[in-house]
C-alpha cells in the first residue's frame, strides 16, 4: 500500500475503485525474499551500494547515481520516481558533503518509463546515450526526454570527479539501444529490463523487441564480474544468484514451450474454426492453449520462489512461443504444407 500510494500521488480515492477491486483476480503472495526495503514517507528509498555509488527506488522503478567532487552522475530518470530523484540525491550529498548538482545523466535506453523525468534536470546536464537512443528520441520528439548530447556506438568510459562508469552496447536486446552500465570500483552492473531480481520477467518477456537477443543478454550480463545488480525495476537490488535463477526460469520455459508445441493436438482448433474460415480464431485459440500448457509446470515450480510467477508466465510463454515460430522456424501445424 505505501508503494501504491506514492505512485498515485498520495491518493487512492478514485471513483469506483472499490467495486473494481472486488472483481480483480487473486494471485499468489509475493515471497518475502522478493520485497525490497521499506519506502520513506515521500515514497522512495535511497541507499548506498558501495563507496560513492547509490540507488533509489519507489518499488516500481530504479535509478542509480554516483556522487563525486565535481557533481552527480545519474543513470536513468524514471518518471514514477520523478522529483524524488532530486530529494534522494539531496539526502545523500548533504550527508557525504558532496555537490548535489546533477552534471551528467546516462540513458540506459530511450523508453519513456525509464528516462521520462529527464527534463526535470534542466538544460545544463550532459546527457549520454547510445547513437540509436539519439535517433529514437529525435523521432519521438518528447520534451520530457531531451536527446543525448554525447553518443557512442560500442563503448564509452565516463570519468567524473575520480569516479568511473563503463558503458557498453552489446547489440539489441530489450530494445535496439539498451546498454550495460558497469561501475568497476563498486562491482555493480546496471542493465535495465533484462534481469528482474526476485521476480519473473515483465509481461511478454519484458515486451522485448528482439527475444533471441534478449535471452542472450542474460549470458552477457553474467559475464560481467558484478556483485550487485541494478535491474531498473521493482524494489530490491540483485545478487548473482538472481541471474542464475532467471536463466534457469528461461531454460525451463523454453523446454516447456517446445514440449507443448510438440504435444498439443491442433485438430480441434482447425475443426472448430476452419469451416467458417476464421483463420485468426484458429491461431489464437491454438497458440493460447500452447502457452497455457507450457506455463503450467513453470508456474508450479517457481510460485513461492519468484514473485508473480502466476501473473506473467503465460504471457511470457506466449512471447517465447512466437519467437520460436518466427525467429526459430518451429512452425508446428503452420509449417510447410505436405
Amino acid at each position: 500500500m505505501p508503494a501504491a500510494t506514492g505512485l498515485l500521488g498520495g491518493s487512492l480515492a478514485y471513483s469506483g475503485s472499490a467495486s473494481a477491486a472486488d472483481t480483480l483476480p487473486e494471485y499468489a503472495p509475493v515471497p518475502a525474499s522478493s520485497i525490497g526495503p521499506a519506502l520513506n514517507a515521500a515514497g522512495y528509498h535511497v541507499g548506498r551500494i558501495r563507496g560513492n555509488l547509490y540507488w533509489v527506488t519507489d518499488a516500481y522503478y530504479q535509478a542509480m547515481f554516483l556522487t563525486t567532487r565535481e557533481g552527480v552522475v545519474l543513470v536513468d530518470a524514471p518518471p514514477t520516481i520523478g522529483h524524488n530523484l532530486l530529494r534522494a540525491i539531496d539526502d545523500v550529498t548533504q550527508a557525504n558533503d558532496m555537490p548535489s548538482k546533477v552534471t551528467h545523466l546516462v540513458y540506459s535506453h530511450s523508453h519513456a518509463d525509464h528516462i521520462g523525468a529527464s527534463a526535470i534536470l534542466g538544460k545544463d546536464v550532459v546527457r549520454i546515450g547510445h547513437t540509436e537512443t539519439r535517433r529514437l528520441l529525435l523521432l519521438d520528439r518528447d520534451p520530457n526526454r531531451p536527446v543525448p548530447t554525447e553518443t557512442f556506438d560500442h563503448r564509452y568510459v565516463l570519468k567524473v570527479g575520480g569516479e568511473r562508469l563503463e558503458l557498453a552496447h552489446h547489440g539489441p536486446n530489450h530494445s535496439p539501444d539498451n546498454i550495460f552500465v558497469y561501475a568497476p570500483a563498486q562491482r555493480t552492473l546496471m542493465v535495465v529490463d533484462v534481469l528482474y531480481p526476485g521476480w519473473v520477467p515483465f509481461k511478454n518477456l519484458a515486451v522485448s523487441q528482439d527475444i533471441p537477443a534478449w535471452v542472450k543478454a542474460h549470458d552477457v550480463a553474467m559475464e560481467y564480474p558484478w556483485q550487485t545488480l541494478v535491474g531498473g525495476h521493482l524494489g530490491r537490488l540483485g545478487v548473482r544468484a538472481d541471474g542464475d535463477i532467471q536463466r534457469q526460469y528461461m531454460a525451463d520455459l523454453d523446454a516447456a514451450v517446445r514440449n507443448a508445441s510438440a504435444t498439443l493436438d491442433p485438430t480441434p482448433y482447425f475443426h472448430k474454426y476452419g469451416p467458417s474460415g476464421n483463420s485468426w480464431a484458429i491461431f489464437k485459440t491454438y497458440l493460447d492453449a500452447v502457452a497455457r500448457q507450457a506455463a503450467e509446470p513453470v508456474v508450479a515450480k517457481y510460485t513461492g520462489t519468484l514473485a508473480a510467477a502466476d501473473v506473467f508466465t503465460v504471457d511470457n510463454a506466449f512471447a517465447l512461443l512466437e519467437s520460436q515460430r518466427i525467429d526459430g522456424g518451429l512452425l508446428g501445424p503452420f509449417g510447410v504444407h505436405p
